[in-house]
């Protein structure tokens, strides 16, 4: 951390380029040289900036540039990790071709950003390179940042291997196997934690996807049903909401405690004004390419987090 410096820490940009260019503007970065610099201050991403939008080749040279030039710092969203998994080869012997296996469901998540790279094949080779050597995490002392969970459980041992965060192509390649350190990893801090639901229930999301888990928080303390826990656009049915969950559930739960410095994610698809969880929590993920919000916060050393420093611009249909 730099003494007296200013951080402004941004959610999920998803490919929406020209929201960020207002929402830097708004916050008083301008472009130099080509990259949007601040005189006083840096800017964080949380990860995400591929997939899903209409401008992610122009958002990616945009954050790039910005980190490239030592104005901002980006650690690793989980489809950022996607697009590592969907390109890098399988190691022998795994049972499949690459890391993620290219089928139907993985193909729909990535295809935006694959079409939109088409005609720049090196680009996105120099890009998922760049994935690659992004950090999981960024602990500033006073606030820290994780894309989806901090889990000190497996924060501390990964620091241990890699102090900066960043791992390299074998961590990796070791996430393929299920259960592995690495994959919990990847897995905890990049996806959150979650819950079965009960009974082998499904339900589809507003996205489509079918899944028979639904994300849950890491900062309840005492819950007590399903619907304490519950952290996702989708609710749940009430008469799984209202279920109470078990000893044993509870005792699984993951608690980031409010003597711990604030932290940030995004991720979570949030809705509304944005606000704090808690006074050291906040998701800055708004939903901006689903015509939400693009959010940012403006730290500027406080200790426990100021409604007033959320920042953000609507998103317009035609962005």
């Amino acid at each position: 951390m730099v003494e007296n410096q200013g951080y402004d820490i941004i959610g999920d940009v998803h490919g929406c380029a020209h929201t960020l260019e207002r929402l830097l503007e708004l916050m008083g970065y301008r472009v130099q040289a080509g990259v949007w610099r601040h005189p006083q201050r840096k800017a964080l991403f949380l990860g995400d900036i591929i997939d899903r939008g209409p401008r992610i080749r122009e958002a990616l040279h945009l954050v790039h540039g910005m980190v490239e030039a030592g104005e901002a710092q980006c650690i690793m969203g989980n489809h950022e990790f996607n697009a590592l998994c969907w390109e890098i080869r399988a190691p022998a012997g795994s049972g499949r071709e690459y890391l993620r296996e290219h089928n139907e469901r993985h193909l729909r998540q990535i295809s935006d950003t694959l079409e939109q790279f088409a005609n720049w094949p090196q680009e996105w080779r120099d890009f998922v390179g760049w994935f690659g050597r992004l950090p999981l995490f960024l602990d500033f002392g006073l606030f820290r940042m994780v894309h989806a969970c901090w889990d000190a459980r497996l924060i501390q041992p990964l620091r241990e291997q890699y102090p900066d965060g960043r791992v390299d192509r074998e961590f990796i390649e070791a996430s393929v196997e299920r259960g592995s350190f690495a994959a919990q990893t990847f897995d905890r801090l990049l996806r959150g934690t979650d819950m079965r639901l009960p009974h082998g229930m499904t339900m589809t999301g507003k996205d489509g996807f079918t899944r028979a888990f639904f994300r849950t928080k890491f900062w309840e303390e005492a819950p007590l049903t399903y619907g304490d826990v519950v952290f996702q656009p989708d609710a749940l049915p009430g008469e799984i909401a209202a279920r109470p969950l078990s000893e044993d559930q509870r005792a699984e739960l993951l608690i980031y405690g409010p003597e711990q410095p604030m932290l940030f994610v995004g991720h979570y698809w949030q809705q509304g004004r944005p606000h704090p969880i808690r006074p050291n929590l906040a998701c800055l993920d708004y939903s901006a390419v689903k015509y939400g919000k693009l959010v940012a916060y403006r730290w500027d050393g406080e200790r426990h987090l100021d409604r007033d420093h959320f920042v953000w611009v609507d998103v317009p249909r035609l962005d």
